[in-house]
């Protein structure tokens, strides 16, 4: 209390000194009454000196703890505040908050080691502001939590603290509040034009570190596991948002496994092209497409789950190569949980050439009218080719009609009305590898014990 009074005198006794006569009569500043600029008990207005931000016993609006990290302060013991270039290695500490402010970017030949049981939130901002940690080609991620203390990535506004999993005041029903991760590399994609490289959406063409593709499918970015990534998809840019973990070019060099993406504006987890093998993936309540495939990816997810909430898209988005290089995905054992109170909330779409494999596939909870669709932009053709197979999927409450549509579209990805297509012989095919279930009698599909970990499973999403 002594502190309190002592703070007060001092901020009165400065903005009497800092602010003028006219000021004070404008009633923006120093007349004892909130008037919409001012971030403590009168002060701050726009004829008057900022409000103190720390050293004043009082909570500002910049500090984390009582009275500290402010803009013109040492960071609250506990916190520490990342923005711009890491241009030597580091280690970030579970006994640390790390706050990341706008892009924070892991350079070229740079490895960043997280310890298991590390918080990172993510400032909340949009476009150029937007927060996010970069892996850029060449750098190395060493993140590598455990079951029993995983790294979380949130948002500021997360009541998170040191030595939690998890915070009280955000649900799966809070989105878009900070970025996301991206990890990129040298491992080879297909691009339009057969160009080798290219830059990652969102990130300008000038900064370089946004590049991502190459000639080496065993490309190394480090180790990425037992992740929880909470709230981001950030807007960065007219109708594009930041995936909750984006991997570009990304080797198989590098291990990826036990990740979780929860409350994603966008897609949950994004592949352009790249080699990387994922395991164990979860993605509830993201805002688009639960697990996406682009640009000729040519790895492996096995054992990962997709589980759609009430703005949530497909559970699967698979497109294929975009240059002349061909690219074949493998999805294993994949447990899609749907929601019948969604607008959209579809099993899959392949577009665009899409060139790969869907085995062991369990889906569930799906409203009566979701489809699996095949546009037929090329795609029927690789289906009839034998480049786009399915085998052993799994449906409860439905059958081999969930196969049924194939549709024409433009190169905006809009449908063609006039040219619907729908092959009558599609439905007699999917019967092949398409049979009906009673819940959790399934065979196939992911092994829930491996997600008990999850922040997902804490709060009774499976």
């Amino acid at each position: 209390m002594k502190k309190l009074i002592l703070s007060t005198l001092f901020v009165t006794f400065a903005f009497i000194s800092s602010c003028s006569d006219e000021a004070r009569d404008t009633s923006t500043c120093f007349n004892g009454i909130q008037d919409g600029t001012e971030t403590r008990v009168d002060c701050g207005g726009p004829d008057c000196a900022p409000c103190p931000t720390c050293d004043d016993g009082i909570q500002n609006g910049g500090e984390t703890g009582i009275d500290c990290g402010g803009p013109d302060c040492a960071p609250c013991e506990g916190l520490i505040v990342k923005s711009g270039m890491l241009t030597a290695n580091e280690k970030w500490t579970s006994n640390n908050i790390y706050q990341l402010s706008g892009k924070v970017v892991v350079d070229d030949g740079v490895t960043l080691e997280i310890e298991p049981g590390t918080i990172i939130k993510g400032q909340q901002g949009i476009g150029s502001l937007a927060s996010a940690l970069i892996v850029a080609r060449g750098g190395k991620i060493m993140a590598m939590g455990t079951a029993e203390n995983p790294i979380v990535f949130t948002s500021v506004q997360d009541n998170i603290s040191i030595g939690q999993k998890a915070g009280t005041n955000l649900s799966e029903l809070d989105q878009g509040l900070w970025g996301g991760v991206l990890i990129l590399g040298y491992a080879p994609g297909s691009f339009k034009g057969d160009v080798k490289e290219v830059q990652i959406e969102g990130i300008p063409a000038g900064d370089t570190y946004g590049l991502y593709g190459g000639e080496d499918p065993e490309d190394d970015s480090g180790v990425f596991q037992y992740v929880s990534i909470r709230h981001g998809g950030a807007l960065i840019g007219e109708g594009n948002e930041i995936n909750g973990l984006t991997l570009g070019g990304v080797g198989t060099g590098t291990v990826i496994n036990n990740v979780e993406v929860v409350a994603n504006v966008d897609d949950g987890i994004e592949y352009f092209g790249g080699t990387v093998n994922t395991e164990n993936m979860l993605v509830w309540a993201q805002g688009d497409d639960g697990l996406d495939i682009d640009q000729g990816y040519q790895g492996t997810i096995s054992n990962s789950v997709v589980i759609l909430g009430n703005s949530s898209d497909h559970g699967l988005e698979i497109d294929g190569p975009e240059g002349s290089s061909p690219g074949e995905f493998t999805l294993n054992n994949i447990t899609l949980i749907g929601n019948s109170d969604t607008p959209g909330g579809e099993y899959a779409d392949y577009r665009s050439l899409a060139m790969g494999a869907s085995n062991n596939i369990y889906a569930y909870g799906f409203k009566d009218a979701a489809d699996v669709e095949l546009d037929n932009n090329g795609v029927s053709q690789k289906f009839l080719d034998g480049k786009l197979t399915f085998s052993n999927w799994e449906i409860v409450g439905f059958d081999n009609s969930i196969f049924v549509e194939k549709v024409a579209k433009d190169d905006n990805d809009e449908p063609i009305e006039e040219k619907i297509i729908v092959n009558p012989d599609f439905t007699e095919r999917a019967a092949e590898w398409t049979t009906q279930v009673e819940l959790g009698a399934n065979t196939v599909g992911a092994n829930f014990g491996d997600f008990n970990w999850t922040y997902a499973k804490g709060k009774g999403a499976f």
